[in-house]
């Protein structure tokens, strides 16, 4: 479980290196384009499908939809980060193959790897910090960082057996790298 809680979080901020805001500095530091610009091309494509995923989603409380743009830089590491977390967890499970489960529940370790993901996020929100959370800041709320980054994840859909295009498994998937 400890990988869909911190592993997520490392993965995560690793993947912030080549966000957004990551791939405009280089191994240094310095504000340098490194990137090929068929690179930054592929890379423009691809976030613009998670732009429009999160500016469909409404915070139901406020009435509002979130911006997609904002937050981009921290919905790319949600997505990235997860994704790579959940491969290096299924690495670690070929090498140490016997997983155990949690007494009395009848959730596969790959559903608590998912559930634990979730668990991190786990919040609740007064209507003023939801309005905050359009007007200026950079992450996604809790609960869109949750269903946006596990909605874009086959593995996620699988492991509970979402049917395809539900809200949880849509046809149309966003994947950045």
């Amino acid at each position: 479980m400890n990988f869909g809680a911190i592993g997520t979080v490392i993965a995560h901020e690793i993947t912030h290196a080549f966000d957004d805001i990551g791939k405009q500095f280089d191994k240094y530091g310095n504000n340098e384009n490194w990137w090929h610009s068929t690179t930054d091309t592929m890379f423009k494509n691809r976030t613009q499908c998670l732009i429009n995923q999160y500016n469909g989603y409404v915070l139901q409380d406020i009435a509002t939809n979130l911006n997609g743009i904002n937050t981009l830089g921290e919905n790319i590491a949600d997505n990235v980060g997860v994704r790579e977390a959940f491969k290096a967890y299924k690495s670690y499970v070929k090498q140490h193959p016997k997983e155990l489960t949690l007494p009395g529940l009848r959730y596969t370790p790959e559903q608590l790897f998912w559930i634990t993901y979730g668990n991190v996020w786990c919040t609740q929100v007064r209507p003023e910090v939801s309005k905050m959370f359009v007007d200026k800041e950079t992450h996604s709320p809790a609960r869109f960082r949750v269903i946006g980054t596990l909605s874009n994840l086959k593995e996620f859909s699988q492991s509970f057996n979402c049917p395809e295009g539900s809200p949880m498994n849509p046809l149309n998937k966003c994947n950045i790298w």
